[in-house]
C-alpha cells in the first residue's frame, strides 16, 4: 500500500482506481458524523481530477451536482464519472443554491476568474495549487475570499504528513534550538513518462497558466518550509530545462531563501527525477530532523530516544488529505487545519520572486 502522504504528482496518477481512492478516503478514518454536502467542479483540467472524484464518491455525505469546464467534452467525461450534471457556464453552477462549495480544478490561468466568482456567490472554495499564475491573481482571490467570509482550502498535502507535523511541533517547542538551515524538495518524473503529451499538455503551456516544473512541484516544498519556519524576505533561484520536451517550459529548479527570522533555506522541484531521497532537512543549534527515503530521523537531547541512529516511529495518525479536510469543514466540522487564503497567496508571491531572480540572475526581495 502506498504511503499516501509521500506521493508525488506521478504517484497520484498511479494510485487512481478504486484501491488508490480508498487509501485516500480512509487515510485517517476520521469518521466523524457530518451533514450532507453538495459540491460542484469549476474546471476539470487538473491531473488529480479523476482521483479527487473517486475520493469524494467514497464519502457518503458528498454529492457532486455539477461539472463545468471550458472544454464540454472534458466536462461530460468527468460528469459521467460521478453522476453529475454538465453545466454550460460557471454561472449555472454558482446560481444553484444547493451547492455549498466548489472545487476549482481548472487550468491555472482560470483560477482567479472562477474562484473570485465563487466567493462572491457565497460558495466555499477549494483551489488546486498554486493559487494563481502570479501574485496579483492570488491577491485578488484572497481579497474576494476574505470579503465573502467563505471557507478556503488548497492542496498542500505535505502538511498532512505525520512526520512533518511532528517536526513542526518540535520546532515550536525549541527541541532543535534555533533553526539555522532548512531544505525541502518535491519531484516526479512526469516529463520522462510523457504525462503531459496529451490532454494534460496545458500544464506546459504558458497561455493556460503553466508556470513550469519548478513552480508546479517546488510550491509544495515552499509551503512546507514556510509552514515550518515562517515568512521569506528575499530569494535567489535557478531554473532550466534539460530534455526540452516542452518548449519554453522549465523542468527543474532550485531556490535559496532568506527567512525573516534569520534562517536560510533551499527548495528544489523537478519533473525529471523519479526519486526524492532527501525530502526534508531541519537543522538547528541543538539538533536536527531529516527525512531520508520517506523515513524520519531525529536527533535532539530534548526528545527522549531521539539519537538520530534509527527511524523515528512515534508518530500520530495523519489527518485527512486536504480535499477531505475541505469536505469536513464545509459539513460543519470545527478546527479543521485549513490553509488560509493569505498563506496560499504568499506562496505565489515568493514563487514569483524566485522566477524573477532566475531571469535576472540576482537576489530579489519578496513583496
Amino acid at each position: 500500500m502506498h504511503n499516501v502522504h509521500s506521493l508525488t504528482r506521478r504517484g497520484f496518477v498511479q494510485t487512481v482506481g478504486a484501491t488508490g481512492a480508498a487509501v485516500w478516503a480512509h487515510t485517517a478514518g476520521l469518521a466523524q458524523e457530518s451533514h450532507p454536502v453538495t459540491l460542484a467542479l469549476l474546471g476539470a483540467a487538473h491531473m488529480h481530477t479523476p482521483l479527487f472524484l473517486q475520493m469524494l464518491q467514497m464519502r457518503e455525505e458528498v454529492r457532486i451536482a455539477h461539472v463545468f469546464d471550458r472544454d464540454p467534452a472534458r466536462a461530460q467525461k468527468h460528469a459521467a464519472e460521478c453522476g453529475a450534471q454538465v453545466a454550460k457556464t460557471a454561472a449555472d453552477v454558482l446560481g444553484d443554491s444547493r451547492v455549498a462549495g466548489v472545487l476549482v480544478l481548472s487550468e491555472t490561468r482560470l483560477h482567479a476568474e472562477l474562484a473570485v466568482a465563487a466567493a462572491r456567490a457565497g460558495k466555499h472554495v477549494f483551489v488546486e495549487k498554486p493559487l494563481g499564475v502570479n501574485a496579483a491573481d492570488a491577491s485578488e482571490i484572497a481579497a474576494a475570499v476574505q470579503r465573502a467570509g467563505v471557507l478556503f482550502h488548497t492542496g498542500y498535502h505535505l502538511r498532512s504528513a505525520s512526520r512533518n507535523i511532528f517536526v513542526r511541533q518540535h520546532i515550536q517547542q525549541g527541541s532543535f534550538g534555533r533553526i539555522v538551515r532548512v531544505q525541502a524538495s518535491f519531484c516526479n518524473d512526469c516529463v520522462l513518462q510523457g504525462e503531459f503529451d496529451n490532454e494534460l499538455k496545458w500544464s506546459t503551456d504558458l497561455q493556460w497558466g503553466a508556470l513550469g516544473g519548478f513552480a508546479d512541484t517546488a510550491t509544495h516544498a515552499l509551503d512546507l518550509l514556510m509552514w515550518l519556519i515562517g515568512d521569506v524576505e528575499s530569494v535567489a533561484a535557478d531554473t532550466r530545462s534539460l530534455t526540452n520536451r516542452y518548449p519554453d517550459c522549465d523542468e527543474i529548479g532550485q531556490g535559496l531563501l532568506r527567512f525573516t527570522n534569520g534562517a536560510t533555506g533551499t527548495i528544489s522541484g523537478s519533473w525529471i527525477e523519479p526519486e526524492n531521497p532527501v525530502s526534508l532537512l531541519v537543522s538547528g543549534t541543538e539538533g536536527h530532523a531529516v527525512v531520508l527515503n520517506d523515513r524520519l530521523y531525529v536527533r535532539s537531547k530534548k526528545i527522549e530516544g531521539a539519537d538520530g541512529a534509527r527511524p523515528w516511529m512515534k508518530l500520530a495518525p495523519p489527518p485527512d488529505h486536504p480535499l477531505l479536510q475541505f469536505v469536513s469543514a464545509v459539513a460543519g466540522q470545527r478546527d479543521v487545519p485549513l490553509v488560509t487564503v493569505r498563506e496560499a497567496a504568499a506562496r505565489v508571491q515568493v514563487m514569483e520572486a524566485l522566477y524573477q531572480s532566475a531571469r535576472q540572475r540576482k537576489w530579489v526581495t519578496v513583496g
